[in-house]
């Protein structure tokens, strides 16, 4: 009866161990997402520097992606690679044109949480930058006040385009201190002329949740169109009156609709 006192004893305090493994494993919190943040054309990642610091308070792994800006597959491409090497949760962040390389990027990547565009672009595939900009009958003026140079390899006749720091302010970045934008103007980023036309590839906004960020008082992506994109991705949106750059101006209302959609 000892021995067989003891066999049931054993069983009974296997089960209850295995019993406790799952409820244990439940009640750990789930990690936090790492946040990767996507910078556009004529921008370097300094422009989320108010944002990811309040993320990195907030507990969160934060990254700034340095976006090649040579064209959405390519960039995405690069992208792609790049997120690979994370491990877990993901929430893509798009500025601008990098809306056009986080939808490129994130297709087929599980570990994408959400995507978050913010004054970006949500292109449809066969939809480029320059189409995006017409939707709901937008339009922009600052493709004629840009300055073309040439740069190595360019092929087809293509070329980096800068923002005519004469006119950077007021199309960029007019509600932000005049100095600032000065040497936002002095220090941005080409982008190739090839990306405004290059047709994006299948868009990741179809199946991945996704929040957006529409700034009323755009200069760069009309209005129009970024509201036309929002709803027709079905995604979240926050509305502000804000210039082409509400991570700089309005960083409060970015993160927020960050840890809203790294919270889902």
């Amino acid at each position: 009866m000892t021995r067989l006192f003891k066999t049931l004893f054993a069983a009974c305090l296997l089960a209850g161990l295995t019993l406790a493994g799952p409820a244990q494993a439940a009640g750990t919190p789930k990690p936090k997402p790492t946040i990767v943040l996507v910078h556009g054309a004529f921008a370097d990642s300094s422009g989320w520097n108010d944002v990811a610091g309040q993320l990195i308070r907030k507990g969160y792994e934060v990254t700034a992606f340095s976006n090649p800006l040579r064209g959405p597959h390519s960039d995405a491409e690069y992208l792609r690679q790049f997120l690979s090497t994370i491990t877990g949760p993901v929430v893509l962040v798009g500025h601008s044109y990098g809306g056009a390389v986080i939808s490129n990027a994130a297709t087929g990547n599980a570990n994408i949480k959400s995507l978050v565009y913010v004054a970006a672009y949500a292109l449809d595939e066969g939809e480029s930058v320059s189409d995006a900009n017409h939707l709901a009958g937008g339009e922009t003026e600052v493709t004629n006040h840009l300055k073309v140079k040439p740069f190595p390899g360019a092929q087809g006749g293509d070329a980096d385009a800068y923002i005519d720091p004469a006119h950077f302010h007021r199309l960029f970045s007019q509600d932000l201190p005049r100095s600032t934008s000065a040497v936002m103007a002095a220090t941005q980023r080409p982008g190739a002329l090839a990306a405004l036309v290059t047709p994006s590839g299948p868009a990741a906004w179809k199946t991945i949740p996704s929040y957006f960020v529409v700034a009323k008082q755009d200069n760069i992506i009309p209005t129009v169109a970024e509201r036309a994109m929002a709803k027709r991705a079905k995604g979240f949106i926050v509305e502000i009156n804000s210039s082409h750059v509400p991570m700089m101006s309005h960083p409060e209302v970015v993160t927020s609709l960050i840890v809203k959609a790294a919270s889902r």
